[in-house]
């Protein structure tokens, strides 16, 4: 098809459809989606019924901020701290949710030859273990847009919704009442201690006692995350390969 379809007016207030060339100039005038959000195509839900997290906003006055009530992964937002139910998936950053987040999904000791997961790749829906230096899953050089806004090509939070940066977790930590896994959970967001899947061997780690929440912020070999634990708090970088919970900031 070589022509487009363009609404015509005039003066005289005449109106009408018509077809004309794509390089045509023409005026743009945008119409929200107000379908709800839902997640991207693809996405592989590590629920065994074949249910999706449900999407539910939380606000937090504070900061001015709607997020998500619950992890991805989660079956339910967090009724208290070391709630497993609330726990959610482990994701490594920057990848799509291929499958290889789910808690119990195997392993592989090879790295990723591309960011991108493909249902023939040899590591779509696998946990890449990563040993050693650099401890990432993939072999190259990490793309740092990989999970930076709604648009990122990796971007796992349904329609409308992204990664924090680390300033966004940091302004959320000081808005709690304390600056510990007590003030996680006694905060709007309710963030439970989810543990973590360990990048040299895929081992679940720390569920019950470690908070821990990926940050779309990152070099080429680190990403940041948000950490807690019962006796503090803090914004800081950790290796990719690392399992860890994301929860999704409303854009």
């Amino acid at each position: 098809v070589s022509n487009a379809t363009v609404i015509t007016l005039d003066i005289s207030g005449t109106t009408g459809m018509l077809n004309n060339y794509r390089a045509l100039g023409a005026a743009v005038r945008c119409l929200k989606d107000l379908s709800p959000p839902s997640y991207p195509v693809n996405y592989v839900h590590c629920f065994e019924n074949g249910n999706t997290t449900e999407i539910v906003e939380v606000y937090n006055p504070l900061t001015d901020k709607t997020w998500m009530d619950r992890n991805l992964g989660a079956s339910q937002a967090a009724s208290s701290k070391n709630d497993a139910n609330s726990y959610g998936d482990l994701f490594q950053w920057g990848r799509f949710a291929d499958g290889h987040q789910c808690r119990d999904s195997d392993t592989l000791a090879t790295l990723a030859s591309s960011a991108f997961s493909f249902a023939d790749s040899a590591w779509y829906g696998k946990f890449i273990k990563a040993p050693g230096s650099p401890y990432s899953w993939l072999e190259s050089s990490l793309d740092t847009n990989l999970w930076l806004g709604t648009r990122s090509v990796n971007n796992p939070c349904p329609g409308g919704y992204r990664l924090p940066t680390d300033a966004e977790w940091n302004e959320e930590r000081e808005s709690w009442s304390e600056n510990n896994s007590t003030g996680a959970f006694n905060s709007p967001l309710k963030l439970p201690v989810s543990g973590f899947r360990r990048d040299s061997d895929g081992k679940l780690i720390g569920a019950g006692s470690l908070g821990y929440y990926w940050s779309s912020s990152s070099t080429s070999s680190t990403g940041g995350y948000l950490n807690f634990i019962v006796s503090n708090a803090n914004v800081a970088p950790n290796f990719l390969a690392n399992g860890i919970s994301v929860r999704c900031l409303k854009n």
